[in-house]
């Protein structure tokens, strides 16, 4: 699953963080999530949004602790300057050429 859009800027990230959640749970998938773009914002961890909002970072979290990766493009986070260290834990930052990898490994890719 490939996500570009910005953390809260639009409802097509949340709901792309929504299937990762659900598919993540499901026996013998296998879940890749890459954020590119704006979207390496989803995985700044401890975000701080109005009580009764939704926090990304914490349904990322849930999706790796379901056995998803959740890899970070290095170049959009350079490009937005955020370091690796501001990362939720199991998020990490990873290269186009892993992209490429997980592409052709995949049965399906969906991009948001």
């Amino acid at each position: 699953m490939v996500i570009n859009g910005a953390a809260y800027g639009s409802d097509a990230t949340y709901n792309a963080v929504r299937l990762a959640a659900a598919l993540a749970k499901r026996d013998a998938v296998e879940l890749t999530v890459f954020l590119m773009g704006d979207g390496v914002t989803a995985a700044i961890g401890g975000q701080k949004t109005p009580d009764g909002y939704y926090k990304l970072d914490r349904m990322l979290g849930g999706t790796i602790r379901a056995g998803a990766q959740v890899l970070c493009c290095g170049t959009c986070m350079d490009a937005r300057g955020v370091a690796e260290a501001m990362l939720l834990p199991g998020a990490r930052r990873s290269t186009m050429e892993e992209l490429a990898d997980a592409t052709l490994a995949a049965d399906k890719v969906l991009v948001f």
